[in-house]
């Protein structure tokens, strides 16, 4: 394939995946390692792509890439972290669900479970889990952000410090190896920080691919989360910051 019509395509390939690495990039094209780095290099100095180890991910920016592209990124191992975080939930509890596609999938996980009180601001999980008689389902209202059914603002905050929740499931979009926990909405910030302190145990659920992003408004820090769920590409860096806080570690 030639450079014009390869670049175009290296481009799709990062906003499906949520990175490209040169090894797969040279069995996709065919090509020499030193083609792709030719080709990742000058997407990188055009601003298109953000070059790291190994090979590049989405440029860092000031604003989350698209619901539906997120739903389509890592979704194997969003459904193995689910399955893991699901196992941590047992019946008759109450637990809140926030916005993102990892947490949907953790709703997908809980249509089994019985005697839940669940209280979100996603109105897909709100869908997802109507499908289950034995969940109690509670929706907190809010400003409705139309891009992913996302409820923010203070009315949200409102209603979510009505509640003591046994457990919570979060997510976000990017993450520190210091421990940062990180999101682009500053009034979805607003709201897990009053999840987090609304809840007895907090479960975080994000795939490592989270520490390849940036996003600009602090959540907390892991040391603030009781269990981190996640997969075995988490960086040493951050294992050995959840074992220094006593973070419960588990790897789906």
């Amino acid at each position: 394939m030639v450079q014009t019509l390869r670049k175009p395509e290296i481009i799709n390939i990062a906003r499906r995946e949520g990175k490209v690495t040169v090894d797969g990039l040279v069995g996709y094209f065919g090509v020499t390692p030193q083609t792709i780095r030719r080709d990742l290099t000058d997407l990188a100095e055009s601003g298109q792509l953000e070059r790291v180890h190994g090979g590049a991910i989405l440029p860092s920016t000031t604003v989350n890439i698209g619901y539906s592209e997120r739903r389509e990124l890592n979704q194997s191992t969003k459904v193995d972290i689910a399955r893991a975080c699901a196992r941590q939930i047992p019946n008759d509890c109450s637990l809140f669900l926030n916005i993102g596609t990892t947490t949907e999938a953790v709703a997908v996980e809980l249509l089994n479970h019985q005697g839940l009180l669940v209280v979100t601001n996603n109105m897909n999980i709100a869908s997802i889990l109507s499908a289950n008689p034995e969940v109690e389902i509670v929706v907190t209202g809010g400003q409705l952000r139309r891009s992913d059914g996302g409820l923010i603002g203070d009315l949200t905050k409102a209603t979510i410090r009505q509640f003591r929740f046994d457990f919570a499931v979060i997510g976000c979009s990017a993450l520190r190896e210091d421990g940062d926990i990180l999101d682009f909405d500053i009034q979805e910030v607003g709201v897990s920080k009053a999840i987090i302190e609304q809840s007895a145990s907090v479960i975080l659920a994000s795939d490592s691919s989270k520490f390849e992003r940036k996003a600009p408004a602090r959540i907390a820090s892991i040391s603030e989360v009781d269990t981190f769920v996640t997969d075995r590409g988490l960086p040493d860096a951050c294992a050995r910051f959840c074992a220094d806080v006593g973070t419960n570690l588990i790897y789906a």
